[in-house]
């Protein structure tokens, strides 16, 4: 994944351990738990916990941990990402609270039904964890795979919104 020069971040203590949130100027761009597969080198990022989007993605979170929120009402940076990521992304953004999608699924809605590895591939790349909701897809017996911050943080917040 490509960033923006502009990408700044913060850090989210969240109850599943602590997160590295960024934005640019086009929007939240980034959303990791800290050490999970795929966390881009941020060290270079200036720390900016009062940048609009920042602040406001924070206090989305603490809601949608507290049981407050189910979507994430935020602009988005997925730039970073190749055109068939971001078609996977987008797909992602349609799984609704509580609801759950398996990979080949996935592929067929993004019209592309023998790429089921690629779409996992891309699924794994999501920079936006949660907000994002690459969670809520599942194998296609209904099992909890692949998830670049943890089968449990998988777990964890599938039962948050109800869906296990």
């Amino acid at each position: 994944m490509k960033f923006h020069a502009s990408t700044v971040q913060a850090r989210y203590d969240s109850p599943l351990g602590p997160m590295v949130v960024a934005a640019t100027d086009s929007g939240l761009a980034g959303l990791w738990f800290e050490g999970q597969r795929h966390l881009p080198d941020h060290s270079g990022w200036p720390h900016a916990p009062r940048h609009p989007v920042l602040v406001e993605a924070v206090a989305q979170l603490a809601d949608y941990f507290a049981g407050k929120r189910t979507q994430f009402d935020l602009p988005l940076d997925l730039q970073g990402g190749t055109a068939f990521q971001q078609s996977v992304w987008q797909a992602l953004l349609a799984i609704p609270p509580g609801g759950t999608t398996s990979y080949g699924d996935l592929s067929q809605r993004v019209g592309r039904p023998a790429a089921v590895r690629a779409v996992g591939a891309a699924i794994g790349r999501n920079p936006l964890s949660i907000v994002v909701p690459c969670h809520r897809v599942l194998g296609r017996d209904g099992s909890l795979t692949g998830y670049a911050g943890g089968l449990e943080r998988k777990s964890a917040l599938l039962a948050l919104e109800g869906a296990i």
